[in-house]
């Protein structure tokens, strides 16, 4: 046969489900590799900085040479389990539905080596399926990208089989600890091992090379009597050491000595950690699997940088043809909460590095790129004002708990002098999409002001400090002027409220311009539904944070009279308890067929909401156990809380497509679990 495959360049190529059932790295820098888990296989692993994806899935097909063909994903019943709470590796059983045979993996990575090892049992279940043939398909997508890549197939290399696959100065090898028997290269959708077994039953082609072009690799194991093998997928920046990374792993002890050491680092790392389970509703299940999560969406190569989640929203239907941001991105703003979490659980040293990473990218004007690579590249290019604030707010906390090895004051000054001259207007507020006058962004500036200030102050800046706290003093006495409407017209009754974002000032409308002709224009939806908005009939939660930063109490008139107005607009009864949308109107979700975002679509329900409000009625010196319990719910069947959760039966309260964890709604959990433990002192 023909060593070319045909149907170049295959096609186009995607990502993997967003949501995932599992993540998990090894502590040590040692291991620049980060796993992911969704549908029951193998997803995407970043290598070698978390913001890099090298692979949509590895997965196994199944046959018995006749009838029955299984694509593991799709056609198995799979459960995910943590082997311990709070570390990161995983048993994954998939099983035949008509329960013939079952596969359980194990899965973690190497402490040593840029390498993710499996450990596989194949269980026959009944006499026939110890005849059935086992398939690995892999389908890379090096240095983020799924077009472009190039793939071959060795016999015999370091005494191992192999598939190899490389972009660019990016490579990647699977092995295995059984022989593979029969190989094959092709591209996507046409000559790949999923067609090729699909047809035949068995593994007819054996291309030994392809690219460029969204490639997939296949390998039939040579399974051993008992079933029992064990996979390494190596990375590296050559063919040589990513292979030199799977074979270390095969090498190192056998996958019971690589997982130990694998678990004592995190044993050790949570040891040191408060114990905040008295304050949770399960025992700290979620609370040692949210420190985990936090923990493990942080980068080696560059300290103190983490993003936002290991996912990529929509994924299945997001392309891989040019490189993508997703999720895997820094937001200084997320990147606060993620520091604010951890600190929380008691980890007093990975907050402080956080800052030292964002301050290491901040902009010679004291402000931040909206979103970033790791290493500073911009990838959106807005400005949002509250992640100005959020990084002066960081620097004072760890300041005054005397975390810091550096004085903070000239970032915090640039930070500051930014804030003073370019606010209060916001060009974007927190959910990136409007400019205005943001009762949310206007909460974290003038805290940040006021902040900015007890630094100067503790540094021999009272000259400075004055200016600070002038100018916070100004606008925080005129957030309500600015953003609380008294012409809203969304519950009857209720005529008074704070405002999602005002384009113009409430006190600056009147007969002249009545504050309900002022329009704010809705995101995210369909051409045939856009529509501009009354800013006085939008609401969202954002004027919280007024309270949780301190700007007003939680008895305050103005917070009390948009309560109501909020919970009729955007809150929601789930079965877990109650969930908020970001606001009213909003388009990020899937559309109402429930089809994934594209562009459009309408917002769902926000986990993190929920412990915002949380927050506030731990302010209120009322229970928080109903939203701690809900967050619970919210997670999934792993401990994996979501961005969004459905807010329509059959699925009510679970996770949507968006992205699954988000790192943003685990730290707001445990942050929720510190501030009830602290309640009444």
């Amino acid at each position: 046969m023909s060593e070319l495959p045909f149907g170049q360049p295959g096609l186009p190529s995607t990502w993997a489900s967003a949501h995932k059932q599992a993540v998990g790295t090894a502590l040590s820098e040692r291991s620049r590799v980060w796993f992911t888990v969704a549908d029951g296989v193998l997803t995407e692993v970043y290598h070698p900085t978390i913001d890099c994806p090298n692979q949509r899935d590895l997965q196994f097909l199944i046959t018995d040479g006749g009838e029955l063909f299984h694509e593991e994903r799709r056609d198995l019943e799979h459960s995910v389990e943590w082997i311990e709470d709070g570390i990161p590796a995983f048993q994954i059983v998939s099983r035949d539905p008509q329960g013939r045979y079952r596969l359980i993996k194990t899965v973690c990575t190497d402490p040593d080596a840029d390498c993710v090892l499996e450990r596989v049992h194949f269980e026959p279940l009944v006499e026939a399926a110890r005849h059935y043939r086992l398939y690995l398909l892999w389908a890379p997508h090096l240095d983020n990208q799924g077009s472009d890549n190039h793939g071959r197939v060795e016999y015999g290399a370091n005494e191992c089989d192999w598939l190899i696959a490389w972009r660019g100065s990016r490579y990647a090898a699977v092995t295995a600890t059984v022989p593979f028997s029969r190989m094959s290269a092709g591209y996507v959708g046409h000559s790949d091992g999923w067609q090729d077994i699909n047809r035949h039953r068995h593994l007819e082609w054996n291309f030994t090379t392809a690219g460029p072009g969204n490639i997939a690799l296949t390998a039939e194991l040579e399974l051993p009597p008992d079933g029992h093998f064990m996979l390494c997928v190596g990375f590296g920046n050559s063919e040589r050491t990513a292979i030199k990374a799977a074979s270390g792993c095969l090498d190192r002890n056998g996958f019971a000595s690589v997982l130990n050491r694998y678990m004592e680092g995190w044993r050790a790392y949570q040891r040191g950690l408060l114990d905040l389970s008295a304050q949770s509703g399960d025992g700290g299940q979620l609370y040692r699997r949210s420190i985990a999560v936090l923990r493990t969406h942080i980068d080696k190569i560059h300290r103190g940088a983490g993003v936002a989640s290991l996912s990529i929203p929509w994924g299945e239907s997001a392309s891989a043809d040019q490189p993508i941001g997703g999720y895997h991105l820094v937001w200084p703003r997320d990147l606060y909460h993620q520091a604010m979490g951890l600190l929380a659980a008691g980890d007093r040293e990975r907050p402080a590095q956080i800052l030292h990473y964002l301050f290491s990218r901040q902009r010679e004007d004291g402000s931040f790129f909206q979103n970033f690579w790791v290493d500073g590249r911009p990838y959106w290019q807005g400005l949002q004002l509250d992640e100005v604030g959020y990084s002066v707010l960081l620097a004072n906390h760890l300041h005054h708990e005397g975390l810091l090895d550096f004085d903070p004051y000239p970032v915090v000054q640039r930070a500051a002098d930014f804030l003073v001259n370019h606010g209060p207007v916001t060009p974007q507020d927190r959910w990136e999409e409007n400019r205005g006058y943001s009762p949310h962004t206007l909460a974290v500036v003038v805290a940040a002001l006021r902040a900015a200030a007890a630094v100067a102050d503790a540094t021999g800046k009272g000259a400075q400090a004055v200016t600070y706290r002038q100018v916070a003093q100004d606008w925080e006495q005129r957030i309500e002027d600015w953003t609380f409407t008294d012409c809203g017209r969304l519950l009857f009754g209720h005529p008074e409220h704070y405002e999602r974002i005002a384009l113009i000032p409430s006190v600056d409308t009147g007969e002249h311009l009545p504050e309900c002709r002022v329009f704010l224009p809705i995101r995210n939806l369909p051409a045939e539904a856009m529509y501009n908005q009354s800013q006085c009939c939008v609401v969202d939660g954002g004027f919280l944070e007024l309270v949780r930063l301190g700007l007003r109490t939680a008895a305050d008139l103005h917070v009390l009279k948009t309560l109501p107005v909020w919970d009729a607009l955007c809150r929601r009864e789930t079965p877990c308890g109650p969930a908020w949308y970001r606001y009213n109107g909003d388009g990020y979700g899937e559309h109402e067929d429930g089809s994934p975002f594209d562009g459009t679509g309408r917002g769902r329900l926000w986990p993190l909401l929920t412990g915002e409000r949380g927050h506030y009625e731990v302010a209120a010196g009322r229970d928080s156990r109903p939203y701690i319990k809900a967050l619970e719910c919210f997670a999934n069947e792993n401990g994996m809380l979501p961005e969004q959760v459905w807010d329509t039966e059959p699925r009510l309260g679970h996770g949507t497509g968006s992205a699954t964890p988000l790192v943003w709604a685990h730290a707001e959990y445990i942050r929720l679990l510190g501030a009830s433990s602290r309640k009444g002192t």
